[in-house]
């Protein structure tokens, strides 16, 4: 069974950072893609980054460019996000998603995911 766990959210002032964490298990983590995706109160599902089935390559909004960075562990099966000067609008709930395919690259946009994680909450608030 894959399993996608988010951790590490939490209420942070402006200026903060954190750093989110995704346990991922039931599935050969190194060969795929993974991706962050937010969502906002009352908003849709926007994008964040992604990073490729190595590591290598990583790719970010335009929102969080310079602000974040994202990196995987494939000996720990876990994908993290650093988030460093967050501003009140990252407030958002977190997801780590995993690509539909294995391949050497990754993927930016919103739909060819297949398994989720249930979020973890960021707050950024004085």
């Amino acid at each position: 069974e894959v399993q996608l766990v988010e951790s590490g959210g939490g209420l942070v002032q402006p200026g903060g950072s954190l750093r989110l964490s995704c346990a991922a298990s039931g599935f050969t983590f190194s060969s795929y893609a993974m991706s962050w995706v937010r969502q906002a109160p009352g908003k849709g599902l926007e994008w964040v980054s992604a990073i490729n089935r190595g590591g290598g390559s990583t790719a970010y909004a335009d929102s969080v460019k310079g602000r974040f960075t994202l990196s995987r562990d494939n000996a720990k099966n876990t994908l993290y996000l650093q988030m460093n000067s967050l501003r009140p609008e990252d407030t958002a709930m977190y997801y780590c998603a995993k690509y539909r395919y294995s391949g050497s690259y990754y993927y930016t946009g919103l739909n060819e995911y297949d398994y989720w994680g249930q979020g973890t909450q960021v707050t950024v608030s004085s």
